[in-house]
């Protein structure tokens, strides 16, 4: 786990007022196997500050982000057939409003399994995913076609992508903000890439 100095991860102001405190938790999407029932299950603080300053709600303690994304990560946002329904949806009216089309290049940071940009590729729309889970990423090659960047998403992945002549009409990042230690890191990697 990061220790994390008690400022705010955007602005760096002081983080003084708790928004909740849950007690502790574990890691999300960490199961047990059966072979190791009998062992220690660690357990983190999930007590979330609010920044008095910019307003961003956020827990001090991050665990280290290869520990959370790796080749084993067990959720697939294809799992849930509502979620794949609305990045359909999703991916209709973005093509229509940003006049998206094969000369055009769609980014997802924390693509997963390719459950958005499947509904790009379809279309004959360039994708490419940026995700760290590698088992995610095989999954959105093998069964969409959508190319994915292993790599966790900031300054130094988007100028690797844009140095090989990639740059995005269109950006997505969905349910990712509030596991990204770096902010600013994560939010200027975006500015690179488009």
């Amino acid at each position: 786990m990061t220790a994390t100095p008690q400022c705010c991860r955007s602005c760096g102001a002081a983080l003084t007022d708790v928004f909740v405190d849950l007690g502790m938790s574990p890691v999300s999407n960490h199961l047990v196997l059966p072979a190791d029932l009998m062992s220690y299950d660690p357990f983190f603080p999930l007590k979330t500050y609010v920044c008095g300053n910019c307003f961003l709600v956020q827990t001090l303690d991050v665990l280290d982000r290869e520990n959370h994304f790796h080749g084993d990560y067990v959720y697939f946002s294809s799992a849930s057939a509502g979620w794949v329904e609305h990045a359909r949806r999703f991916a209709e009216a973005l093509t229509e409003r940003e006049k998206l089309g094969p000369n055009s290049l769609v980014v997802e940071v924390a693509s997963n399994d390719g459950y958005l940009l499947q509904h790009f590729k379809a279309k004959g729309i360039p994708a490419l995913g940026v995700d760290p889970a590698a088992n995610c990423a095989a999954e959105a090659k093998s069964k969409y076609g959508v190319d994915t960047e292993v790599a966790f998403f900031g300054r130094e992945t988007a100028s690797r992508i844009a140095q090989r002549g990639k740059k995005a009409d269109l950006t997505a990042a969905n349910n990712v903000l509030a596991h990204v230690p770096d902010l600013n890191d994560f939010a200027g990697g975006f500015k690179v890439l488009l």
